[in-house]
């Protein structure tokens, strides 16, 4: 097996060109505007599948060095919170708590799937939380924290399975929600408040101008949020809460934002904001596109058949929850089901997805800016807790 390493930089440009050509692709055809496909999975998820065939053809491993990864997600963050205000966030309130509640109801649904299709297989019940709210809600780093725990119950194919199935879902939540979202969007006849002023990019055919100013501004913004958003991480770590980084970046943010316009009575100016935006935008794009051109789609052959199962069971549930319970839970309008497309990255992806596919939508149809606020704080701080809680319940029950 020969095995090539592609360093950071080299692996950073790569994606840089994979996200130009997902963003060409989107301008030119018509179809994947219209079904909110999101521009980083045209080029990271083509860079997977050409991988995939070196490894199967010529015996070679490509590996990517994706350190850059994890600074694109706090810069992103941070934007969303920049863009926050504290009337925004209070209108969010019960929303917030109302789309918590219903991800706690599909964390257990989720599970029950993996389980009683593992019990159908003649598996272990057990092994089907790693197909379940383990791997797709929790994410590989959830994968990775639980695994240990399995193998000392025997069951030494766990990660693999875990791995495995947060494969194909970040795969299947880039795909779900830009469709969920246009269903809803013309079964319903909905329409935005006409607002182009996006929270992450700009609209399709939108012309934009910005200058220097703007730019500059908005990076030292952004800067600024990252460095408060470490002072704040290690002041939660000595209060015993442990959250992912982008969550302080996220409060930073909202900060920063709220009191250049309470306290100092001044309003971001439009080409700051623009600027704000764009490089958010840019950011996003680039995490997912690296993502999902560092996917081992190889790591899928030994659990083929339960991992195929079990995620044809997961996606469609996710599809018909988001549909008949999210979307009117969420109040049945516009934002519901820009919310609604974030959910499929909820359930079977990350936050990253589920923002991204809300993006995809808002620069098709109009922003929503309640859900930009709402879909980052359940992902990143009420769900983790959650999962955490319900899969001790369902380990300790079986």
């Amino acid at each position: 097996m020969n095995i090539i390493e592609v360093d950071g930089f080299l692996a950073f440009t790569l994606a840089i060109v994979l996200l130009f050509i997902g963003k060409l692709m989107t301008k030119k055809y018509e179809i994947l505007r219209k079904y909110s496909i999101p521009e980083p999975v045209i080029g990271g998820f083509t860079c997977a599948i050409i991988v995939a065939v070196i490894y199967a053809f010529f015996d070679t491993t490509i590996s990517f060095d994706l350190g850059m990864r994890d600074a694109l997600l706090l810069y992103f963050f941070a934007g969303i919170g920049l863009s926050a205000n504290f009337s925004t966030l209070l209108k969010g309130g019960k929303p917030l708590f109302i789309l918590t509640g219903l991800s706690v109801v599909y964390i257990v649904i989720q599970n029950g799937i993996g389980i009683s299709v593992a019990t159908m297989l003649g598996l272990e019940p057990v092994l089907g939380l790693m197909a379940g709210s383990i791997s797709l809600i929790g994410g590989v780093g959830t994968t990775m924290a639980w695994a240990p725990t399995f193998n000392e119950m025997g069951l030494e194919s766990a990660a693999e399975v875990g791995l495995a199935s947060n494969t194909l879902g970040l795969i299947f939540a880039c795909l779900i929600g830009g469709p969920i979202a246009n269903y809803l969007i013309k079964r319903h006849r909905l329409q935005s408040q006409g607002d182009t002023q996006l929270d992450i990019g700009v609209c399709h055919n939108q012309t934009v101008k910005l200058d220097h100013f703007g730019y500059l501004y908005a990076w030292l913004m952004l800067n600024l949020s990252l460095i408060l958003g470490h002072f704040i991480d290690a002041g939660l770590s000595k209060m015993g809460l442990q959250l992912p980084m982008f969550v302080a970046c996220l409060i930073a943010g909202i900060l920063i934002g709220n009191f250049k316009l309470l306290v100092l009575k001044k309003k971001v100016s439009e080409n700051a904001q623009l600027g704000q935006t764009l490089i958010s935008d840019i950011c996003l794009g680039m995490f997912l596109t690296m993502a999902l051109m560092g996917l081992q789609l190889w790591q899928l052959q030994s659990t083929m058949l339960f991992i195929g199962t079990v995620m044809l069971f997961q996606v469609a549930a996710s599809i018909l929850f988001t549909i008949f319970v999210v979307f009117r839970f969420m109040g049945k309008d516009y934002e519901s089901s820009v919310i609604s497309s974030g959910f499929g990255g909820i359930t079977l992806g990350s936050t990253a997805t589920a923002i991204v596919n809300m993006t995809a939508v808002t620069q098709q149809y109009g922003a929503a800016h309640k859900a930009f606020i709402i879909v980052p704080l359940v992902c990143g701080f009420f769900i983790d807790i959650a999962n955490a809680l319900i899969i001790n319940t369902f380990l300790q029950a079986l």
